[in-house]
């Protein structure tokens, strides 16, 4: 029996029976460093990453060849908006394609904590697809998300909005002593259930009007966890390199690592303003500060007919702000300050001028044959003002209308590629080419931000090496965000793998034909489990919350 035995063992070693669940094969390694590549072999044991070596012996249950391809740790999204995309269709289809394996939230707004009268609004808020607001917390928000299943990994920000809005609502006043506390109680909790840090969107009411002091209180407390600050800051246009000064203030009294989110100088008469505020940046790093940055890789970015109008205008919420442009005496007043230049408040629409802001998304059916239109188009079709039209459609919408609006320059755009901690974000839901999501119009970015960069910039244009690229996309996002055994290729991490084809990867989203995915990108691996094979979605919901560094469990 022991002979047999014996003999059945030498066989298994003889004929390399499997001794790993997955083996990918002669590809060329970049481990996320920033580092150049190895062609080496990667083996994978359920969640992790085993051995990397440049020849493995033995067999994999799955073997995949990668000769010829790029083998990287999966992409890291560092402002994704897929709160509720993903509770529609959990496969992450649009990020996926393009090699995203963890996908961010919280600018600003985070889906938690939620009480009672922000629960009713998020129903309330809901358009083509329903869900149940089974979540009262961040952490239950995130928990109930991995439950439901989702292709990716998912993570999140604290928002200082819903922090506002919890405690004081959509009003204009500072908080009130026992308000601030209970905020910071707010951030204690969130922090401990593995929050990355504190997300602000200051060009938008309520966020608006948050004093730096308010926010320096609330990043204090994240400080404490190893929390980031993360902004989308008070301006990035007539005001941008004074709002970098409010971030860099925060940082340094609250003693926090903190990011600009999505680096830009919006407006052709502030496009100079860039080199300026790099030079702020770089000062402010060398004095020992943290500072780092992160961006989508188009010259337009998307929001709402909000960022058109004063902020005043807009306080108590939407009904309120409604009411407001129902009255003529208002309206007048809302419609001359939507047509002048300002330095008090983040007019986007005046900056980018009527024929530069597309129309994008509708909530109201009848409204939706504007989509890919701009406002000076439909302006000329109705016979009325632009910023009539404007306020008639935030009035017939029930929302504040999506809209994209073009103020960037392509100089800065490649200049900001190149800086050494920056990062990207889509600043977009994941979303697929079929059923609800075709209703609206999305940014490309969408569809296409990471592919635009490896294609585009990075082979096209030669704006920065592949290594470059992959590690602002992986390591050194992972670094930012303090999240542990992912971002590299190492023996030991969670096996969070893409290989694609640096020859072929490829962007074709466009804003007059965003719903299209992005090619190129082969296999996917989400904790160990393949989500992408041979271009295509296995099906697989492998996705975890992934937490920061305060978490306790």
């Amino acid at each position: 029996m022991k002979y047999f035995q014996s003999i059945l063992i030498l066989f298994f070693i003889l004929t390399g029976c499997a001794q790993y669940d997955v083996i990918i094969r002669n590809g060329n390694v970049y481990d996320g460093s920033g580092s150049s590549p190895l062609v080496a072999d990667i083996a994978i044991n359920g969640d992790q990453i085993v051995k990397i070596q440049s020849e493995i012996s033995g067999r994999g249950k799955k073997e995949i060849n990668a000769k010829g391809m790029v083998v990287s740790p999966g992409f890291i999204n560092m402002l994704s908006w897929a709160t509720t995309s993903l509770i529609a269709d959990g496969r992450s289809l649009s990020d996926i394609k393009q090699g995203v394996t963890l996908e961010v939230f919280g600018e600003g707004w985070s889906m938690g904590p939620l009480n009672e009268e922000m629960k009713a609004q998020e129903r309330a808020n809901m358009d083509e697809f329903k869900y149940e607001v089974d979540w009262t917390t961040l952490g239950e928000y995130l928990e109930s998300l991995e439950k439901r299943g989702v292709s990716t990994n998912i993570a999140s920000f604290l928002g200082a909005t819903t922090l506002r809005i919890h405690e004081i609502g959509f009003e204009d006043r500072p908080p009130t002593e026992e308000e601030l506390k209970n905020m910071q109680a707010l951030v204690r909790e969130a922090m401990e259930e593995g929050a990355l840090g504190i997300g602000s969107s200051l060009i938008y009411a309520p966020a608006f009007y948050s004093s730096t002091e308010e926010l320096i209180a609330l990043c204090k407390v994240a400080s404490e966890y190893d929390g980031m600050y993360i902004s989308h800051m008070r301006s990035e246009s007539n005001q941008f390199l004074e709002a970098l000064d409010e971030l860099l203030t925060i940082a340094k009294e609250a003693n926090i690592r903190a990011e600009v989110y999505h680096l830009k100088a919006g407006g052709k008469p502030n496009h100079y303003k860039m080199d300026l505020a790099i030079e702020k940046i770089n000062k402010a790093r060398e004095s020992g500060l943290d500072i780092s940055t992160d961006m989508y890789t188009y010259i337009a970015g998307a929001t709402g007919l909000n960022a058109h109008m004063p902020p005043w205008v807009q306080e108590g919420g939407y009904e309120k702000w409604v009411e407001r442009l129902k009255d003529s005496t208002i309206r007048e007043k809302v419609k001359i300050e939507m047509t002048q230049d300002t330095d008090e408040w983040e007019n986007l629409g005046y900056l980018a001028g009527p024929d530069g802001v597309l129309f994008s998304n509708f909530r109201n059916p009848d409204l939706r044959k504007y989509i890919g239109k701009t406002l000076q188009d439909v302006a000329d079709e109705e016979g009325k003002h632009y910023a009539d039209v404007a306020m008639d459609f935030v009035i017939q919408d029930g929302s504040r209308v999506g809209v994209v609006y073009f103020l960037m320059s392509e100089e800065n755009v490649k200049k900001q590629i190149q800086l050494p901690y920056m990062s990207f974000g889509s600043d977009a839901g994941s979303i697929a080419p079929e059923g609800e999501f075709l209703k609206s119009n999305p940014h490309p970015r969408a569809y296409g931000n990471f592919a635009r960069l490896l294609g585009k910039y990075v082979r096209d244009e030669q704006v920065i090496s592949l290594e470059s690229a992959i590690h602002k996309l992986t390591g050194l996002s992972a670094d930012k965000l303090k999240i542990s055994n992912r971002g590299y290729l190492k023996e030991g991490y969670f096996a969070d793998v893409v290989i694609f084809d640096p020859e072929i990867i490829q962007d074709h989203a466009t804003f007059s034909d965003p719903h299209q995915l992005s090619t190129g990108v082969h296999h996917v691996f989400v904790n160990g489990e393949q989500v992408l094979k041979d271009g295509e979605h296995t099906g697989a919901m492998s996705g975890r919350v992934v937490r920061g560094p305060g978490y306790k469990k």
